[in-house]
């Protein structure tokens, strides 16, 4: 056993007999005190789908970590339904809960100085919460994932989560009745597991995989597959050896790991909330990485997997046809990933990847081959100009016309441009502004799945642009840009829109411009006071005054 496993029952011994005998109480026997002690970081809970089915796999894993010659302590996290709380006030708590959980991983494995963790999550802030810590923290690490949820059917056709938010729309707009709008929704959701397509949850399990935290083909296995409990058992069993040898994190999310992951979140037309959550974990990781570096990786990437939402499959069809691991092997055959980066089993990504094919398996298009891509380049660019000078995020994926200019219609909250679209006040061609939605406006940059899932539900996907300094849901596609940066809270830009103002969303020159001079700019700045803060008391409001900008990934210790 290495010298510098930091358990105090395992340095102190019988110094420390009355940690003994606290733990002797929760099941350790004598020849228990010389064992690494893993802590199994459950975030098991029936709030959502995504979450429901982890204590199963905790247990799994803790069997595992059992055999392997560890001592298992399990402690819970919590999780934020996001499909569940998208459109209301609860959305705010999202990307804070990233924070908390963050928070509460560091606490119990630091404060019980645990010599290793496994994490489990399943919902969309649970992977970049855990893996934030796991940064932090750099002790021997493990990300095991729920999986994600097989897809719901009806009249023929695969429904997800965002089915059920784009038949409010199209019910909206008088294009189904109530029956059919009833049905979807029964549908939608058959069982345990994350949103179905590539949207955030599957696309942060597909970066931790990319990045070597997690066991090859995991990320993309269902919920409910014995397989998934497998890996978890697995899982346990590897990270137990990653104690003895103390492969330790900082070790493994190298700037190399996040250029892979970057590059797989473009292969697989992944979430928009990968941008934010990888800044986050790069900043925890003290790896240094910026928004150019996403439109670097961008240009040269191309677009693979044809998956939702902009696309035609879900994530269980892409594990089918060779996973994560076959889209990296294709990325590697073509000098774009870093083959020598190092995965928690020991292993580099190349040593994984030998025995995967060089491309997918013929007679299938969920994975295209490398001279036949969905897209010629990544899918996710980050745009600038004179309304976002810090930059801002537009999935640009299934969009017909990637240039718009039209009048603005602002909007101070979600809940007033929602309402403004289902009563049909968006006509093609305007350019919809959400604002005082950013990390401290919000405070908590909610998720606009409603409006541009509403927008898509009335036949405006290719005529209408958004913008916001809020977030979008991965399932989000269509002429939409977030993460303005500066938000309006802090005087950027985006605050001083007025209604009727011209403005050009221009994805092929990443341009987002508003034509207003810089003299009438500088006037509106002049007379522009600051809103009175939404929450004075409470997580919401230290959560306002500790956040960064989302341009920097929105991290709530920069300047501590």
């Amino acid at each position: 056993m290495p010298d510098n496993i930091r358990s105090s029952v395992v340095t102190q011994g019988v110094q420390r007999s009355p940690n003994r005998a606290m733990l002797r109480a929760v099941g350790f026997k004598d020849e228990d005190f010389t064992k690494p002690i893993v802590g199994i970081a459950n975030g098991y809970s029936n709030i959502t789908p995504c979450n429901i089915g982890i204590n199963q796999l905790a247990q799994r894993a803790e069997a595992g970590v059992r055999a392997a010659g560890a001592m298992p302590q399990m402690f819970g996290t919590i999780t934020i339904s996001d499909g569940i709380s998208m459109g209301t006030e609860g959305m705010k708590y999202s990307l804070v809960s990233r924070e908390v959980i963050a928070d509460s991983l560091e606490t119990v494995c630091n404060g019980q100085s645990m010599d290793g963790v496994l994490a489990i999550g399943g919902c969309d802030k649970n992977m970049p919460g855990a893996m934030i810590a796991i940064a932090r923290m750099n002790i021997p690490s493990i990300f095991v994932y729920a999986g994600t949820i097989k897809p719901g059917h009806y009249k023929g056709r695969e429904l997800t989560i965002v089915s059920a938010f784009e038949a409010v729309g199209e019910y909206s707009a008088g294009k189904i009745d109530e029956t059919e709008l009833m049905a979807v929704e029964r549908n939608a959701c058959p069982g345990a597991g994350a949103c179905g397509g590539m949207y955030t949850a599957n696309t942060m399990s597909s970066v931790i995989e990319a990045m070597g935290l997690s066991l090859p083909y995991s990320s993309t296995m269902a919920a409910e597959d014995a397989e998934k409990a497998e890996s978890a058992e697995k899982s346990g069993v590897v990270l137990v050896e990653a104690i003895r040898k103390q492969i330790l994190p900082r070790q493994i999310l190298t700037r190399k790991a996040f250029e892979n992951a970057i590059a797989v979140v473009m292969a697989v037309g992944g979430s928009t909330n990968a941008v934010l959550h990888l800044l986050a974990i790069a900043h925890a990781s003290e790896v240094p990485l910026t928004l150019d570096d996403f439109e670097t990786i961008r240009e040269r990437v191309p677009v693979l997997c044809d998956l939702k939402p902009s696309g035609r499959y879900v994530t269980i069809d892409l594990h089918k046809v060779g996973g994560i691991p076959q889209v990296m092997k294709m990325l590697l055959v073509h000098d774009l990933l870093h083959g020598d980066a190092l995965t928690i089993t020991g292993q580099t990504i190349a040593e994984v990847l030998a025995d995967v094919p060089d491309e997918p398996p013929a007679g299938q298009d969920v994975i295209r081959p490398w001279d036949n891509p969905v897209y010629p380049q990544g899918h996710l660019a980050i745009l600038k100009g004179n309304l976002a000078s810090e930059g801002a995020v537009a999935k640009i994926t299934g969009v017909k016309v990637p240039s718009i200019t039209g009048p603005a219609r602002v909007f101070e909250s979600e809940e007033a441009c929602l309402a403004a679209i289902l009563a049909g006040q968006i006509q093609a061609g305007d350019i919809v502004v959400i604002r005082y939605e950013g990390p401290k406006g919000g405070p908590g940059m909610r998720e606009m799945l409603a409006p541009t899932s509403a927008i898509i539900g009335a036949g405006l996907g290719d005529k209408v642009g958004l913008i916001t300094d809020g977030r979008f849901s991965g399932g989000t596609y269509g002429m939409v840009v977030g993460h303005v940066a500066p938000e309006a809270a802090v005087g950027g830009a985006i605050a001083l829109v007025r209604e009727g103002d011209t403005i050009t969303i221009d994805a092929t020159k990443r341009l987002l411009h508003l034509h207003v001079s810089d003299q009438e700019l500088a006037q509106r700045r002049a007379a522009w006071q600051p809103p009175q803060p939404r929450y004075t008391r409470g997580v919401l409001a230290k959560y306002a005054k500790l956040v960064s900008s989302s341009s920097l990934g929105a991290v709530t210790d920069l300047n501590l």
